[in-house]
């Protein structure tokens, strides 16, 4: 209610549904989704509505194309839209119009396909689908309840940071591994030698303090 009059913003599905006809001068295209304004049961005008996309955000999915990892967008917008954005920014797929308890039943198809899955968003629609995905990134200017549910949040809201982020975990992992085999290899051949094998043949290995670097 606005000044005792009832106002509704709705979108085209509501029209159909109410047999409502659409302004006149009506147009549209791909990159916009429209709302339009009911005043008091009379239809007022429409807005439309188009994301602006971010210069970073191509530079973002490229790194990770690079390093062979999936870019799916997830959103509540119309499949039009979607598609345009998944263009534009070269991402692998999309999935359009969904609502918030659906993006938790999709983070849940992509993890039962095999898929390790983070989730990254800002709103309070994401929080469902940010808990339940393998890491949860939260963009630091969205919401708190994103915030508070997502394992990781970002300070600032550049798209690159997500995919640095991405990179620089799997960069951990492999020098893990590495110090993982290279630990393995000594023990094998160190300890043995410290025990006292080759004794008898006249070489042996004192032991000694252990060292380990790490070079990340």
């Amino acid at each position: 209610m606005v000044e005792n009059k009832s106002v509704l913003v709705v979108g085209p599905a509501y029209l159909k549904e109410k047999s409502m006809n659409v302004p006149e001068g009506f147009k549209s295209n791909n990159t916009e989704t429209v709302v339009f304004v009911i005043i008091d049961h009379e239809l007022a005008g429409y807005i439309a509505l188009s994301d602006k996309i971010r210069p970073e955000s191509v530079s973002a999915i490229k790194k990770l194309k690079d390093n062979n990892i999936k870019s799916i967008l997830l959103t509540g917008d119309n499949s039009k839209v979607a598609e345009s954005v998944s263009k534009t920014l070269g991402m692998d797929s999309f999935i359009a119009s969904v609502l918030p308890h659906q993006k938790l039943d999709k983070i849940k198809e992509l993890q039962a396909a095999g898929e390790f899955v983070a989730m990254t968003g800002d709103g309070i629609n994401d929080a469902p689908a940010l808990a339940q995905a393998d890491v949860g990134i939260a963009v630091g200017s969205g919401s708190d309840i994103a915030a508070e549910t997502a394992g990781i949040i970002l300070v600032n809201s550049n798209p690159n940071d997500i995919a640095n982020l991405i990179l620089f975990g799997k960069a951990i992992y492999r020098k893990m591994i590495q110090n993982l085999v290279w630990a393995t290899g000594y023990n094998v051949i160190a300890l043995p030698l410290a025990a006292g094998v080759l004794y008898n043949q006249g070489g042996s290995t004192e032991p000694t303090h252990w060292c380990h670097f790490n070079d990340y």
